[in-house]
């Protein structure tokens, strides 16, 4: 992920077009076309060696003939060319390229590995293969074949649809919405999703983002960007294939975890607002285009009939809305103005002959009323009324109420029949106007806000309190991978789960019938009755085979059960490697409910966390819900309200209450699992009985693979999400006997920040930020906190006794965690204490820790004191061939530490 040129691709300057043509219903026109007819604001070459003069333009040969290198190349050019233009541009020093050409052949020789090589090596911002264009309407630039004109705004639409884009261009243009940009991506072997959103999530302009899409490459990265965005501003997303076809995994919880249902997850934990079609996007554009974010949830709604008021609440009602009560006082004043059947319950409703300042008083006195959050106006056209002129009224009264308010409650417009004049009146107020969507609208913008308060959860990497045994644990995985076993055996799930303190009905392994008499001897005088399932690795579902005895009283029936179920199994799965058989408890619970939970394996975004109603119909009754770890207990609280089975957790008729504490630690203790131990590719718990007494696991199972990729801070490399690493936290004196604690930044700090940048002068900013800084801005801020764990090392230093800030040390790993680029900012009354010192070193020590090959930074020359810290720490100090005044300073971390980094602090930072 970078936003490295892309404002030079995003707003030129200048361009070349290369494949320029006049040739009717040819590409290189119609792109020439919408670039000339939309009044681009900067300079525009293009560039055929076949042409001398296209369209009254000078055509170049080749890009070397230009005056000079623009900020763009778009390329249309045949397929064989484009390798070489690209190179051309590279080589020029060109910042950015749109491959509009399209080519399907897959392979080291496509267009696309080609574009990924190219830009890599050069450092060229290459957008496409077969990127269907870009659209920059701040600079008038309309680099794509849609054929509508887009006006300058605040919404941003990145795609992966061209057909997508060009239907969203329509209906801005048909509704006067704006945009601060459109990119439909193509095959995105260098610019994806993810550069694009933090492109738009950064730029000042943007108020809220579009997306669609259709798969991902990298979760990770995605996660990441998205997560950082949501936290800025709103992010709507719609994504097709919300029915495509599931592989068959090896457990129920894998096959209840379908492709779509876990993209869904992963848009709910990233703080994204997902609607489920083109329509629906409109829907919240239209409002996301016109009214900001706001607090609450409770919608009042004003109609002149009543009919269209009840419908409104059924619609509301039926997107878990809340419809918003009318203060006493507030009806009061009402009663005279509304309809003579009105009873004084919502909605409030108007008589069909309300003129315009009668709709305009009630509208004002139901804004005014505080028992509401938001309110929906709503008129149908009859002959009674002038539909226009009531408009102009309801326009007034927000007006008038937007001056008198400093929290000015959002408005909804329903103006059904409303012609063109009436449009236009909402439009120029921004209010929001809809035929009948204005309930989705209000409710999308409730669901980001609420999705945007789950996002600043920052799960630790281990629970408080909670000391898992994990080197026993892996012990048990490791052991069984080394043997060639893909699926844990009973005894080996019970040591697992022993070692994370998961309640398992224990399990003792019989091979023989004789062997399961004397180990159902042992059983049934503990616990009075037994289970005996099939041991055999080849058999996921024993109960098919009927590989499973339930609640057997005597020796004489664990013997007969064994006995069959052997010959049964031998017959019927003759391939199948048998053990013997397991003996467990048979658990008596006759209040329990039953649960499933596990874990599984998504090839798009890694491990992933199932819970809902367990059983043998476990997958017929489909009751479930999706999280993406790491989890917490508001997190796993949170997933389990999502089923219908959580209401049967609850006390009903003569049922206590089952102990829901236990279930969601269950879910917490599985998600840690997963997060320390890479191996485990499924597990589920099927049935996991919970009631007052609290929770056991009946059944479990566990696929084991060796683990890929490199663990960043002791976390799952295939986690979407890296954990808040609390094992990273460390504690430390300052030379004044100052108590610090170092930590990893949070998203909750922005307030800590804003506190630490007034005790640091304007010459020490300078210094860190090469440049003055006039305004800590949110989004400034933002970029400062709002960090992904697995690819950067951010801590603060923060007084224990006060809770300020202090100091902070950053380092930002590149994609293969191979090189780090480090930033350190000190409060300016807190040198000479140490502090610096500090920071440096623990920087360093986690940098080694992960395998980082070389730390690198940029220093102002005048800023002695950072380089004498340099030297001391081993850093080699050089001139900045790119920067002047400034030094470049390297740490070579594949040589042993110096003896500097293990030296106590100096007398000075």
């Amino acid at each position: 992920m970078s936003i490295r040129q892309l404002d030079r691709a995003l707003q030129p300057k200048s361009l070349a077009l290369v494949g320029a043509s006049d040739r009717a219903g040819s590409t290189g026109q119609a792109v020439l076309d919408n670039i000339v007819s939309t009044g681009f604001d900067g300079v525009l070459h293009v560039v055929n060696p076949r042409h001398q003069e296209i369209a009254g333009r000078r055509s170049f040969k080749e890009l070397r003939e230009l005056p000079e290198p623009p900020d763009l190349v778009i390329v249309v050019a045949p397929r064989e060319n484009v390798p070489g233009i690209v190179q051309e541009a590279a080589d020029l020093g060109i910042p950015a390229a749109i491959v509009m050409t399209d080519d399907p052949k897959p392979g080291a020789d496509s267009l696309f590995a080609q574009m990924r090589a190219i830009s890599r090596k050069s450092g060229i911002r290459i957008f496409g293969p077969n990127c269907h264009g870009v659209i920059a309407p701040r600079v008038k630039l309309n680099a794509s074949l849609s054929a509508q004109p887009v006006r300058a705004g605040d919404l941003a639409l990145i795609s992966q649809s061209a057909a997508v884009m060009e239907a969203i261009a329509a209906w801005g243009h048909r509704r006067q919405v704006g945009f601060s940009g459109m990119a439909a991506l193509g095959d995105m072997a260098d610019v994806d999703m993810d550069d694009l959103l933090d492109y738009y999530a950064l730029d000042p302009m943007t108020r809220a983002i579009l997306l669609y899409v259709e798969y991902l490459e990298d979760a990770k990265s995605f996660m990441s960007a998205a997560r950082a965005a949501s936290r800025i501003k709103p992010v709507i997303v719609i994504r097709s294939g919300r029915h495509e076809a599931s592989r068959r995994a090896g457990t129920h919880a894998g096959n209840l975890a379908t492709a779509d249902e876990v993209y869904d997850a992963a848009f709910r934990r990233a703080g994204l607002l997902r609607v489920p079609s083109i329509g629906a996007l409109f829907e919240a554009a239209e409002a996301l285009a016109r009214i900001k974010p706001f607090n609450g949830d409770r919608l009042a709604i004003v109609a002149n009939g009543r009919g269209v008021g009840y419908l409104a609440i059924d619609r509301l009602l039926d997107l878990g809305g809340k419809l918003a009560d009318i203060s006493p006082t507030t009806r009061d004043a009402l009663k005279p103005l509304a309809s003579e059947a009105w009873g004084g319950a919502p909605p409030v409703e108007l008589p069909p002959d309300a003129d315009a300042a009668h709709y305009g008083q009630v509208l004002s006195l139901v804004l005014q009323d505080r028992a509401n959050d938001a309110v929906l106006a709503m008129h149908s056209p009859n002959v009674l009324s002038n539909a226009e002129e009531i408009a102009l009224a309801a326009v007034e009264a927000v007006k008038k109420h937007r001056r008198a308010s400093i929290n000015q409650k959002p408005v909804f417009a329903v103006w059904y029949g409303a012609n063109d004049a009436i449009s236009r009146i909402f439009e120029e107020a921004r209010i929001p106007r809809y035929e009948g969507g204005a309930v989705a609208g209000f409710m999308y913008m409730v669901k980001w806000r609420q999705a945007r308060e789950a996002l600043m959860a920052a799960p630790p990497s281990l629970p408080v309190d909670f000391a898992p045994n994990t080197s026993k644990a892996r012990a048990v995985v490791q052991q069984a991978i080394a043997r060639g076993n893909a699926w844990l055996a009973p005894v080996e799930i019970s040591a697992l789960l022993e070692a994370y303190d998961i309640p398992i009905a224990p399990a003792r392994l019989a091979r023989t019938p004789e062997e399961a008499a004397e180990v159902a001897r042992l059983v049934l005088g503990r616990y009075g009755g037994c289970v005996v399932k099939i041991m055999s690795r080849d058999i996921i579902h024993k109960s098919d085979l009927g590989g499973v005895a339930l609640d057997l009283r005597t020796v004489e029936q664990v013997v007969e059960a064994t006995t069959k179920m052997l010959e049964r199994v031998a017959v019927e799965a003759p391939h199948a490697r048998v053990d013997g058989v397991t003996i467990h408890p048979m658990v008596r619970r006759p209040n329990a409910r039953e649960l499933v939970m596990g874990v599984a394996d998504d090839p798009t975004f890694g491990p992933v966390i199932v819970f809902g109603r367990g059983g043998k119909a476990v997958e017929v009754v489909n009751d479930k819900a999706l999280a993406l770890p790491p989890l917490d207990l508001s997190l796993a609280r949170g997933l389990m309200e999502q089923t219908r089975v959580v209401r049967a957790l609850r006390d009903y008729r003569d049922v206590p209450a089952a102990d829901i504490d236990a279930v969601a630690l269950i879910l917490v203790k599985l998600s840690q699992l997963s997060a320390d131990i890479p191996e485990i590719r499924e597990l589920e718990f099927n049935p996991v009985l919970a009631d007052a007494d609290g929770v056991v696991v009946v059944d479990a199972r566990a696929s084991v693979a060796p683990a890929e990729g490199r663990t960043l801070a002791g976390c799952n490399p295939r986690f979407a999400i890296a954990p808040y690493p609390k094992a990273q936290e460390r504690r430390t004196t300052l030379k004044n006997g100052t108590a610090v604690q170092l930590r990893p930044v949070r998203p909750e700090d922005e307030e800590m920040y804003k506190v630490f940048f007034t005790h640091v002068s304007p010459e020490d900013i300078r210094l860190r930020f090469f440049a003055p800084v006039k305004e800590f801005s949110h989004a400034f801020i933002a970029r400062l906190i709002q960090i992904d764990y697995a690819r950067s090392f951010v801590s603060v230093a923060v007084e224990e006794q006060t809770g300020l800030m202090l100091g902070v040390v950053r380092l930002m790993l590149d994609i293969d965690h191979e090189h780090g680029e480090y930033a350190i900012l000190l409060r300016s009354d807190l040198k000479g204490q140490g502090l610096g010192w500090k920071l440096m070193k623990y920087m360093i020590e986690f940098a080694r820790a992960e395998g980082v090959k070389m730390i690198e930074g940029q220093v102002l020359s005048e800023n002695q004191t950072m380089l004498s810290m340099n030297q001391a720490l081993g850093f080699r100090i050089e001139d900045d061939p790119a920067e002047h005044g400034v030094k470049k300073v390297t740490l070579d971390l594949t040589q042993p530490p110096t003896e500097a980094e293990t030296q106590p602090n100096p007398e000075a930072d």
